[in-house]
């Protein structure tokens, strides 16, 4: 077959390969549809179903998708005015809401364990040409990765990811309850009160635990363990070590999966960073991370006696800490994330490092001997989108390495030293991003304005609403 796949250069023995088994495991397994979803800017996976007749075409020559859905805030609101001839990527690229490609990766295929008729295949996107979509997620996290195996060295991955499920009661469904967004729907606790880690409230809440982790099996995720998390009704899903592009794609996996398995049990889970209800606890993603030789499979990060972690992972932490605040827009880019940095609550507030320490941004887990050395960075939320969380902690890490950045001490105080604070609010994240000659640099103009403008329009429409606590305070008074 020759097509889009061939005629671009995108043809390789292991994608053909590929191919082949997802042909294979379609025609046996009883697929029916197959749906093909690419990840957008604020990692939701977006995308069409195919009949199971379509699939191998698609494989070839891709399926037309929108461009305007890389072109929307989280409301769904498209953000840039596409009814010109350029709108800041060239003439024609994403105008008109034109169509781009979505190249299915058919090393991401899975049948879905919940849906087994249904399969799932991730996409590149490209333009009709050829060209590769430069605000592509995934791509952008491919060319990091790039610069890091072109250095010699490779990154092993582990995450540690909280989420609540609470118990659907009103999915407001009626007619005055849609909108843009739609009204959430009503909720009640699974589980109340604080029993962090109890064998009691795991048993409490062994039915949620036993679907996700079902299904997480049946999809071949690398599960390592599932955790009663601090707060009321919130869990946390460990992963064991993966490459990052592996584990990037199972963070959007796991994410949809849980909340469709647990649409169908009538609860409603949420990778909301600190939802509204009393005593909620904010959820976390951290991410672990650690370098390894590509020639010798070697953990740099192993320190010799005597060091906190291995000289090279100094420089990875002095460049993680040196460009934190300029990064907050991929590990933390939604206005809710902002209020969990708060301080004695398990989360950073403040950009530091430490050895063990839970209350720093960074927590060294090195000692000599030690071959699973690892940083953790507690910088993140769960909401992220896991290619541009990724890709910030690549380009920022090398660039300490490349530059033999020091290190400042550990801190064994978190919350009480003069450490320059995390950005406080999203604006503030959104500012230090637009203003970053390194991630011009190595993302482009063009990529730090798209997401800076998407992300103000997020901003913009949070300022305009009149929020809960603005009616309390000054409806009455006034």
């Amino acid at each position: 077959m020759h097509g889009f796949v061939s005629n671009h250069g995108l043809r390789t023995a292991a994608r053909d390969e590929a191919t082949a088994t997802v042909l294979q495991q379609v025609a046996e397994a009883g697929i029916e549809v197959v749906r093909i979803s690419f990840v957008d800017q604020h990692g939701v996976p977006r995308g069409k179903t195919l009949m199971v007749d379509g699939v191998e075409n698609a494989l070839e020559n891709g399926v037309t998708m929108t461009s305007t859905l890389l072109l929307k805030d989280t409301s769904h609101r498209t953000v840039y005015p596409v009814w010109q001839e350029d709108i800041g990527f060239g003439r024609g690229r994403m105008t008109g809401a034109g169509d781009v490609l979505m190249i299915p990766d058919p090393s991401t295929f899975h049948v879905l364990p919940w849906s087994p008729k249904n399969a799932w295949l991730l996409a590149d996107l490209y333009h009709t040409d050829g060209e590769p979509v430069p605000v592509c997620s995934r791509a952008i996290l491919r060319d990091a990765l790039s610069g890091l195996h072109d250095k010699g060295y490779d990154i092993v991955t582990g995450l540690e990811v909280e989420f609540h499920v609470l118990r659907l009661t009103d999915p407001k469904l009626a007619l005055e309850d849609a909108g843009q967004p739609g009204h959430p729907p009503d909720t009640e606790l699974m589980a109340q009160g604080y029993q962090y880690l109890s064998e009691q409230r795991y048993d409490e809440l062994e039915p949620v635990f036993d679907v996700i982790r079902e299904n997480c099996v049946g999809l071949g995720l690398p599960l390592a363990s599932l955790e009663v998390e601090f707060g009321p009704s919130q869990f946390e899903a460990t992963f064991n070590p993966a490459p990052a592009m592996t584990h990037a794609d199972n963070m959007v996996l796991f994410r949809s999966m849980v909340k469709a398995v647990c649409r169908r049990q009538g609860w409603h889970a949420t990778f909301m960073c600190r939802p509204r209800f009393d005593e909620a606890m904010a959820s976390g993603w951290h991410l672990h991370q650690s370098l390894i030789d590509k020639a010798s499979g070697d953990n740099l990060f192993m320190p010799e006696a005597g060091e906190p972690i291995s000289k090279l992972g100094q420089h990875w932490i002095a460049g993680l800490l040196d460009h934190a605040a300029e990064s907050c827009l991929f590990s933390t880019p939604t206005v809710n994330g902002y209020k969990r940095y708060r301080p004695f609550a398990l989360a950073p507030d403040r950009i530091q490092w430490g050895r063990d320490n839970k209350g720093a941004m960074i927590r060294a887990l090195a000692r000599e001997g030690y071959q699973d050395s690892r940083i953790e960075n507690r910088v993140g939320e769960p909401a992220a989108n896991p290619y541009l969380y990724f890709a910030g902690q690549i380009l920022s890490g090398l660039d300490g390495i490349e530059r033999e950045l020091p290190v400042p001490d550990p801190v064994e105080r978190p919350y009480d030293n003069d450490a320059t604070a995390l950005p406080k609010n999203l604006l503030e994240a959104i500012e230090a991003l637009a203003q970053s000659g390194f991630y011009r640099a190595r993302l482009g103009e063009a990529y730090v304005d798209y997401l800076t403008r998407i992300k103000r329009a997020e901003w913009d429409r949070y300022l305009a609403a009149v929020s809960e606590w603005e009616q309390r305070e000054y409806f009455s008074l006034f």
